[in-house]
């Protein structure tokens, strides 16, 4: 990085631009931009893989609920909670993606705009120096799983809470009337109550709402 001497890799009181940098630091720099460019595409690509395997389990435990009216209204329970099982996957992989993500948004905010001319801040590789010494996600687990919830899971979580109802309308027997509470009776699972049923899930679901609300709207990088 730019040194503190008088020749070209000095750091200027008035901040960097492109005479700042020796060839040997701008091409360092450059490679570790493409690498960790390269790095977020193989996640991305890892994202998208989670989300595939969720919508096609989903699509198959529906089929399968839908399919025969003897089938337990329970597999869309299961399908829920293998959901909850790939946003969890996901948003491990979210996480690291964004460690690469952090790195570039650095070198694209300070780096190339001294390359192009621009002054920066004299001190901004400090911050790269960081991310590389200890690197650590920008955002916590429950963040990066609000984050998958907001832009993928909440569609598939709405289609599986409508399918479930659906399965239980199937379920009532022909001429029965809805009415309350006797409604629960619906979602009996062998020994537990449909009452309790229907609690647990609209407390998982409650708690994924929570979830996606409180999730970063903007990046982390973005604020200061």
């Amino acid at each position: 990085m730019p040194g503190a001497g008088g020749g070209q890799g000095a750091v200027h009181p008035e901040g960097l631009t492109e005479v700042s940098y020796s060839t040997n630091q701008a091409n360092a720099l450059i490679h570790l931009y493409r690498a960790e460019v390269g790095k977020m595409t193989a996640y991305r690509q890892r994202l998208d893989m989670t989300t595939n395997w969720s919508v096609v389990t989903t699509a198959g435990l529906a089929s399968f609920a839908l399919g025969d009216v003897n089938n337990s209204h329970a597999t869309f329970l299961f399908a829920m909670f293998m959901n909850y099982f790939f946003l969890r996957l996901e948003a491990r992989r979210f996480r690291t993606y964004e460690i690469a993500h952090h790195r570039v948004r650095i070198m694209e905010r300070f780096f190339y705009p001294a390359m192009l001319g621009d002054k920066v801040d004299a001190n901004w590789h400090q911050l790269l120096l960081a991310e590389l010494s200890k690197p650590r996600s920008p955002m916590s687990r429950n963040d990066a799983m609000g984050w998958r919830l907001g832009r993928n899971y909440l569609w598939i979580y709405t289609a599986v809470l409508l399918a479930w109802f659906a399965k239980l309308d199937l379920q009532m027997p022909k001429g029965w009337k809805l009415e309350f509470p006797a409604a629960l009776e619906l979602a009996d699972i062998g020994s537990f109550p449909g009452w309790l049923v229907f609690l647990g899930v609209f407390t998982f679901y409650g708690y994924l709402i929570w979830l996606a609300v409180r999730a970063y709207r903007t990046y982390p990088l973005e604020e200061g």
